[in-house]
C-alpha cells in the first residue's frame, strides 16, 4: 500500500531505534522522508541501506531554533511542502530525585520538551498556510503513570501530552491533526541499560508477554500520519501491550 503517497514527512531522531523503523515504514508507504538527527554516523548507515528511495538527511539539533529554521528553509525550497511531522527525538538521563543533577534535569527538558515545541512551532506555520497537516508527538507510558528514577523524563512526556491537546485545539480548525503516541517498553537502545531481571518482570506483567518492537510504534505513527486518521485529533494512543490494564 501507499498510504503516504505524495506526502513529505519529517521524522526527528530518525537515524536509529523507533525513528529508524518509522523512516523505513514511511518510505515503504510512499512518503518522501526527511530524517532530522544529530547522529552523523547513524545517518550515514541509514542512507546506505536506502535503496534509492526518496530519503533525505538534515543534521538538525531540535534544541537550536536556528538549526530548525535553516533546515526548513532548505526543505521548502526543494519540496515546497511539509505534510507530516513526527516529533520522535528524545533522550533519558535517569536518576532518583535525591541524586538527579540540575544538568540531567535540564538536558532532558531541553530535548524532549523544548525540542518538540521548537519543531512544532516552526513547522505548523507552513501547515497552516497549506490548510492541512499531521503532527504526531512521542509521549510515553511513563508520562501517563510515572516511573521510578525518571522525574525529568516523566515531566517531559507528561508535558508533551498536554501540549498535544492544546495544539489539537488550536490547530484543528486550521485543518491540522495533532496526536500523541505513548509507547510502553520498547526493545531499543534506550532500554539497554535496564537490568535483564527488570525486563523479564515487565514482559511477565504485559498481557502480550513481550516488549514492544520499534515497528509497533512505527505502525502507530503511520496510522496517525495517514488519511485514515483524519478525524482523530487530540488523542493519546497507548501502544504498550496492555501493560497498565
Amino acid at each position: 500500500m501507499e498510504r503516504l503517497k505524495n506526502k513529505v514527512a519529517i521524522i526527528t531522531g530518525g537515524a536509529r531505534g523507533i525513528g529508524k523503523a518509522t523512516v523505513e515504514k514511511f518510505l515503504d508507504e510512499g512518503a518522501t522522508v526527511v530524517c532530522w538527527d544529530i547522529d552523523d554516523k547513524a545517518a550515514v548507515e541509514l542512507l546506505k541501506g536506502n535503496k534509492g528511495r526518496p530519503l533525505h538527511f538534515q543534521k538538525v539539533d531540535t534544541v537550536d531554533r536556528q538549526s530548525i529554521a535553516d533546515a526548513i528553509s532548505e526543505l521548502m525550497a526543494t519540496h515546497k511542502r511539509i505534510d507530516v511531522l513526527i516529533n520522535n527525538a528524545g533522550i533519558t538521563r535517569d536518576a532518583t530525585l535525591k541524586k538527579m543533577t540540575p544538568e540531567q534535569w535540564q538536558l532532558v527538558l531541553d530535548v524532549n520538551l523544548t525540542g518538540v515545541f521548537n519543531c512544532t512551532q516552526a513547522i505548523a506555520e507552513h501547515m497552516v498556510l497549506a490548510g492541512s497537516g499531521k503532527i504526531v508527538n512521542a509521549a510515553s507510558i511513563v508520562g501517563l503513570y510515572g516511573n521510578f528514577g525518571q522525574s525529568n523524563y516523566v515531566a517531559t512526556k507528561s508535558g508533551v501530552i498536554g501540549m498535544s491537546k492544546v495544539w489539537a485545539r488550536e490547530l484543528g480548525r486550521k485543518g491540522i491533526c495533532v496526536n500523541a503516541v505513548a509507547p510502553g517498553f520498547i526493545a531499543t537502545e534506550m532500554v539497554g541499560t535496564i537490568p535483564e531481571k527488570v525486563i523479564k518482570n515487565l514482559e511477565e506483567r504485559t498481557p502480550l508477554g513481550r516488549m514492544g518492537s520499534p515497528e509497533d510504534i512505527a505502525n502507530a505513527y503511520l496510522f496517525l500520519a495517514s488519511d485514515e486518521s483524519n478525524f482523530v485529533n487530540g488523542t493519546v494512543l497507548s501502544v504498550d501491550g496492555g501493560l497498565v490494564i
